[in-house]
């Protein structure tokens, strides 16, 4: 998708520069295939904000996204690439021949008119962008997306846009990934993916130029703590650019948590178990 940038005739078109999409759909979404999306403004039943930075937005539907692709063995046609609100990647509508109407995620080099097949057995012919297959019957350094890390749950893993996941190896039922970070897990061999890379990927290069732009996505201000006051903010108060009236010299969150060189994720050994090479190049703790 090539990136458009504006002339600067007015001050937000001096530093706007978006990804205008060609052949996206202009039709409203199949309705059946869409549910009310309520917004919360980040805040409880209370009324109270539990998650700052949200609220307004333009009004958005979900569209309903098939991750399982489970209508085996019958082809559907690729009907429109649409715009989703909702996912950075944009989406297919698929007709399939028994007369369904799906949404997936469109890969890129995916078009208009295409034919593709979700099955558990192929030919060489069949590893084409946006089929879906078992991991198991794969060709080894192929591009997914889309991947299940259980089989049957639907797809977890890949499904941003620009989003590519490389199959290494299929072996003892498990099959080896590599992720965008370079990250290597294993993978039930049974579970499902899509061939191809998401689509869309050129949307990391573009600049809303404007904070209006910001809120149309549903997105608050966000003010850094080291410009508040002491009482507002851990790191608030003192004169220029320094952390803390009172010495405190660490980044942190409002609430005095460390935000950067602290780790907060949490892992669990099963996750973990998985895990063969972690994306700084490093074996998780207990491997050599």
């Amino acid at each position: 998708m090539p990136i458009k940038h504006f002339r600067p005739l007015t001050p937000s078109q001096r530093f706007t520069s978006l990804n205008k999409p060609v052949g996206l759909s202009k039709k409203r979404p199949v309705r059946a295939l869409t549910e009310n999306k309520n917004r919360s403004g980040g805040r409880n039943v209370y009324g109270r904000v539990t998650s700052r930075h949200i609220g307004g937005g333009h009004k958005q539907l979900y569209r309903i996204i098939d991750f399982k692709r489970d209508i085996l063995d019958i082809p559907a046609v690729v009907n429109a690439i649409e715009y989703d609100p909702n996912r950075t990647a944009h989406i297919a509508l698929l007709y399939y021949t028994n007369g369904v109407k799906r949404y997936i995620p469109a890969p890129e080099g995916l078009k208009v008119g295409d034919k593709i097949v979700a099955a558990n057995t192929a030919t060489t012919n069949d590893f084409t962008v946006g089929n879906n297959f078992p991991l198991s019957i794969i060709p080894p350094s192929t591009k997914l997306h889309c991947v299940e890390m259980v089989p049957g749950k639907g797809a977890q893993m890949g499904r941003s846009a620009g989003v590519g996941i490389e199959l290494v190896t299929v072996e003892h039922g498990n099959a080896q990934l590599k992720m965008p970070s370079g990250e290597i897990r294993l993978v039930n061999a049974k579970c499902r993916a899509t061939i191809g890379v998401v689509g869309n990927g050129d949307q990391v290069n573009r600049s809303l130029g404007k904070a209006g732009r910001k809120r149309w996505l549903g997105r608050r201000p966000v003010n850094r703590g080291v410009a508040m006051n002491p009482v507002d903010h851990p790191n608030g108060g003192g004169q220029g650019k320094s952390k803390g009236g009172g010495g405190r010299q660490q980044i942190v969150s409002p609430w005095g948590q460390l935000a950067k060189g602290f780790p907060t994720r949490r892992r669990t050994r099963i996750s973990s178990s998985f895990i063969l090479v972690r994306h700084n190049g490093r074996p998780p703790r207990g491997k050599k």
